[in-house]
């Protein structure tokens, strides 16, 4: 049996392999390595592997990201009334997805899903169900193009745009490089949702790191599908222009609105090296 063989997903008559190179480490599927998932190929256990040596607490640092998302989608539901997400860049689905978590609170919440990786769109459609009353969708797409994300028939089912959305960006921004311009990529998507939307946002950084260089964290991406691309607090700040961050601001994840019977697993070096935050349409 092939590497490729081995790791596709149960459902691997529907993948449409001719668009997967297992040789090409894929952001998604390295993320699934490092959150103990089982559906990547050895590319991207290879790619995780080089990170782990530039961060050693990186599978630390990637669950508090995670818990992070959890904690705010929570928040938008429970305390700001969100009932519709688009999660851009949501990865192959784990525990704690957004849909489950929104769910959990009103069951009548909604959520579309939008990765760029095939897999993710496989695992999406046999796993990403919504409840009874909720509704889930799930399609591949780039923010690269976010006018095929907002115009997607998919998408349009799911969400009204014409109520509040809860638009998450989380741990995608910073596959792209400055030269693609993600602060106009975000703008365009903030400018298509209407007041009382929110903006659920998280990005890598090196800020916590002055020690490592930036090089040493992009390198086991060189060849993969997109760079890591680690942005300073004011650079993340900057996504946020022209709305209102909600308390605390922009924070390391594990500050923003800890839980406290949530554990808190010890991250090695004390950092989870990313930023999270949440802000509000005017």
């Amino acid at each position: 049996m092939t590497d490729f063989e081995d790791a596709l997903p149960p459902a691997r008559d529907e993948v449409p392999a001719g668009r997967i190179d297992p040789t090409i480490p894929h952001p998604a599927r390295i993320y699934d390595y490092l959150l103990g998932g089982k559906d990547h190929f050895v590319s991207d256990r290879e790619a995780a592997e080089q990170l782990l040596k530039v961060s050693p607490g990186t599978r630390e640092g990637v669950r508090a990201h995670r818990a992070f998302l959890r904690r705010a989608v929570r928040h938008l539901t429970a305390e700001a009334g969100i009932t519709q997400f688009l999660d851009i860049g949501t990865g192959i689905p784990t525990q704690g997805n957004t849909h489950e978590i929104a769910q959990n609170v009103n069951p009548y919440a909604r959520v579309a899903y939008v990765d760029n990786d095939p897999i993710v769109l496989v695992h999406g459609r046999a796993l990403l169900t919504g409840t009874e009353t909720g509704m889930t969708t799930v399609i591949e797409a780039d923010l690269r193009e976010p006018d095929v994300i907002l115009s997607h028939p998919g998408v349009r089912q799911v969400i009204d745009f014409s109520k509040p959305v809860g638009l998450i960006l989380a741990g995608v921004l910073h596959f792209l490089t400055d030269d693609e311009n993600p602060h106009r990529l975000v703008d365009y998507c903030k400018a298509a949702v209407p007041s009382g939307s929110h903006l659920l946002l998280s990005h890598i950084t090196l800020d916590f790191a002055p020690k490592v260089q930036r090089q040493d964290l992009s390198k086991p991406y060189e060849k993969g599908t997109a760079p890591m691309v680690p942005r300073t607090h004011a650079d993340v700040t900057r996504f946020f222009t022209g709305w209102e961050l909600i308390e605390p601001g922009l924070v390391e994840v594990v500050d923003w609105h800890p839980d406290e019977d949530e554990y808190q697993e010890p991250i090695p070096g004390g950092h989870a090296w990313a930023y999270g935050g949440v802000a509000v349409k005017p």
